[in-house]
């Protein structure tokens, strides 16, 4: 399950990448000091585009944590979307890949081995995610469901990248969430191995 993304797109090129989606981006907060990053790791701040209450087509680009601290004290940082509606509070959280992590090849090698996965055509994407408001501050989490076809080698779970025309779905909380949340065709997240990879944290599903 994912613990760990990437982000190393400049705001302005994803506000562009917006625009020419005819949705129109808001920064109630300013512009996000968004520096580039190859992990972006729980707990850490990261970009997410808000939807805004009423208004199709429109959303807020802020910055909050990633993760909210759960009953048991651990961090929500993944959260099953099967079975439920998310009628208010959808987010979309930038990146432009993700990682997954598996047991080495090389039984002499003590970290785990890590993937990233990336978006077929395009430089960055969307990964379907809510937010919440609570004692620590708003925060956000990733929706998963089952791992798709180019997920599912790697792990059992994964979470939902979203087709760039699905995200004004995903912010219109008026548009049902299961005719959106579903794989992408076969061949959609191209991976590559990344060495040198640390142990990956447990993952609550």
């Amino acid at each position: 399950m994912c613990n760990d993304y990437r982000l190393l797109i400049d705001i302005a090129s994803i506000v562009e990448d917006f625009a020419d989606l005819k949705i129109k981006i808001k920064m109630p907060e300013g512009a996000p000091n968004v520096a580039a990053r190859e992990d972006v790791k729980i707990t850490d701040m990261g970009p997410i585009v808000r939807s805004v209450e009423g208004e199709r087509g429109i959303g807020e680009l802020v910055s909050r944590r990633w993760s909210w601290p759960g009953q048991n004290g651990r961090p929500v940082y993944n959260f099953r979307s099967e079975g439920r509606t998310f009628a208010s509070h959808r987010c979309l959280i930038l990146a432009d890949g993700f990682y997954e992590f598996t047991d080495p090849a090389d039984p002499k090698q003590k970290r785990l081995d890590k993937w990233l996965f990336t978006m077929k055509d395009h430089d960055w994407f969307c990964i379907a995610g809510i937010w919440r408001a609570d004692a620590a501050g708003e925060a956000f989490t990733m929706l998963t469901m089952d791992a798709g076809p180019d997920v599912s080698p790697y792990h059992h779970r994964q979470i939902i990248p979203l087709r760039r025309d699905q995200w004004a779905d995903w912010l219109d909380p008026a548009v049902p969430a299961k005719d959106i949340l579903h794989w992408l065709p076969k061949g959609s997240l191209p991976v590559t191995q990344v060495h040198g990879a640390p142990p990956a944290q447990a993952s609550l599903l």
